[in-house]
């Protein structure tokens, strides 16, 4: 399977997904069409599920992103749970920055909806 990589833009994230098991969303998400952008994300996880890592890690490093793409995280997140116990295990790792209370409750909010293990991991930045 081929690892996806998108280069981050003033209003999208940078993504880097490895075969490996390494997924990574860094940066703003704020595109014109929350739909569109995720879509490539979720078809390489719809392949990525039919032969996963044994551990899959994901690290969910933004800044900011709008009401939209937070649906479109939330539906990212329910794919990776349908990979997760089947021999494979799939953790989030959620980021944020020290005084960016937004962002530390946005990651508190999807830990108790998403039935994963979600670490959240504070730093000075991101």
């Amino acid at each position: 399977m081929e690892n996806l990589k998108l280069d981050g833009s003033a209003k999208t994230p940078a993504i880097s997904f490895q075969s490996v098991g390494k997924l990574e969303l860094k940066g703003r998400s704020i595109p014109e069409n929350s739909v569109e952008f995720y879509k490539p994300l979720n078809e390489w996880i719809d392949g990525y599920s039919k032969k996963p890592a044994a551990v899959t890690d994901v690290d969910v490093k933004l800044e900011y992103f709008n009401t939209s793409s937070s649906k479109c995280i939330l539906d990212f997140f329910k794919k990776l749970e349908s990979i997760n116990g089947k021999g494979t295990e799939v953790k989030i790792n959620w980021y944020f920055e020290t005084d960016d209370e937004d962002m530390e409750e946005a990651g508190e909010d999807y830990q108790a909806i998403i039935s994963l293990p979600f670490k959240m991991i504070q730093v000075d930045e991101i």
